[in-house]
């Protein structure tokens, strides 16, 4: 068998084999990727993305059309995926894998509900089932991207194919198709330089929209007799090392989930300094300075006062800012009257951060900074080498994903389409629950 050949076993098999941890694990992501979705719902970019997907992407009937999570309103398939990606990639609270560097729950998800509205049968497990493959396989995209060309590429530009690999899946593609969609997938994919939005944040964030997009029209294209060039990252010989666990070892299990809505990057630094607040009692009134020595690229983090939602979630002193300020980082602390808080301010002036050649060279395979804190009476104390909560070496516990999940939907749709979203999508893994269970509760725009 050829290469592909064995990827597109892995793929399209009717009977492909999950282990339990890893189809909950789906659930779980799934779940935590939906609470980001109601969370930035209230955002501009959100908004925009609807009502761009309504106007500009909208379908010519009913069978080529799917709904808008948490919207209400329909659009194309392509377009709902494309809409509910970009809200969700502008609230960064979703689940990433480190050696992808990036995200794949923002795209594969979406996309998940859009091909499931065509397909009223489909179980909870099955779904799961769908999910967790379409995770590995962006995983091995991503990692095979990074692997060959020299430029640091959004996520957009693989997690493409792990959307096709889901539409294929889902629409009962064979080989020969699911080929021609990955690689219409991977040609027609973002290359977007990431370190540019590092640089000057804003809407276009980690192209998980465009690569929902993207992923989505490769497998409609794909099925109509669309050809695309083979897909170098699954298919070149350069890459087959990056694929020979397909099916053995379950990356879906390592993805990290974060505790804040705030990059990634500046993580470690802020679950630091709330180690310190915390074990010493402190606030910010306390604190003369604060010093942080990090990674390069968290180094890069924007480092003035945002101006912009954009600006906020990619800046590491306001991140920790904030979270002096207010003991926490929720989505309104990242977005309208907070982006000009003079009291949050006042505590950025009191912020630095320094790359530390120890910290980068653990990127990407971890997220590492440390922490010097020194109040105003003389005292200091050190955090010591932190690495960023939310994935396998500090996982969050079932608590505090429920907490997070909460503060994320409550605000826009209440405690009780909060609690019945959690249930539905907790319950998936049963084996006598459909999909559809899920995605009614979801549709629904806030009431």
């Amino acid at each position: 068998m050829t290469q592909m050949e064995k990827i597109a076993d892995f793929i399209l098999d009717p009977d492909l084999s999950v282990p339990e941890s890893a189809l909950a694990m789906a659930a779980t992501l799934l779940v935590d990727t939906l609470g980001v979705c109601a969370g930035a719902t209230h955002l501009d970019a959100g908004r925009i993305a609807r009502d761009f997907a309504v106007d500009f992407h909208a379908a010519s009937g009913a069978g080529f059309a799917a709904p808008i999570l948490f919207d209400g309103r329909h659009a194309s398939l392509s377009g709902a995926a494309f809409a509910a990606a970009t809200q969700i990639d502008n609230l960064d609270a979703h689940d990433g894998y480190n050696p992808t560097l990036g995200h794949i729950g923002c795209a594969v998800v979406p996309a998940l509900f859009a091909f499931a509205a065509h397909c009223p049968e489909l179980t909870g497990r099955q779904a799961l089932t769908a999910l967790a493959m379409s995770y590995e396989v962006a995983a091995r995209a991503g990692i095979s991207l990074h692997a060959t060309v020299s430029d640091y590429h959004t996520s957009g530009a693989w997690n493409a194919l792990g959307v096709a690999a889901l539409g294929a899946r889902l629409r009962n593609h064979d080989t020969p198709t699911l080929r021609q969609g990955l690689g219409i997938a991977e040609y027609h994919g973002p290359r977007s330089q990431m370190m540019r939005e590092i640089a000057n944040p804003t809407m276009l964030h980690d192209g998980s929209g465009i690569g929902a997009l993207t992923g989505v029209n490769a497998v409609l294209l794909a099925e109509r007799g669309f050809l695309g060039a083979p897909a170098i990252t699954v298919e070149s010989d350069e890459v087959a090392q990056h694929w020979a666990d397909l099916g053995g070892d379950w990356t879906i299990e390592r993805n990290y989930i974060k505790p804040h809505p705030i990059c990634r990057w500046a993580h470690a630094a802020i679950d630091a300094t709330h180690a310190l607040l915390t074990t010493h009692d402190l606030n910010a009134d306390q604190i003369a300075s604060v010093h942080i020595n990090t990674f390069r690229q968290a180094a890069c983090l924007y480092s003035g006062m945002p101006e912009t939602t954009s600006q906020a979630q990619y800046s590491l002193p306001f991140a920790v800012a904030v979270l002096m300020r207010h003991g926490r980082i929720a989505p309104e602390h990242v977005s309208g009257a907070a982006l000009s808080d003079p009291e949050t301010a006042q505590v950025l002036t009191r912020i630095t951060v320094s790359e530390t050649a120890r910290h980068s060279d653990r990127f990407p395979a971890g997220r590492w900074s440390d922490v010097t804190m020194t109040l105003r009476d003389g005292r200091s104390f050190h955090s010591g080498d932190v690495h960023a909560r939310g994935g396998p070496e500090a996982p969050m516990d079932q608590t505090e994903l429920r907490e997070k999940f909460d503060a994320m939907v409550n605000p826009s749709f209440g405690p009780g389409r909060s609690q019945a979203i959690w249930d539905a999508g907790m319950g998936l893994v049963q084996s006598d629950t459909l999909f559809s269970s899920l995605s009614h509760v979801v549709e629904k725009g806030p009431e």
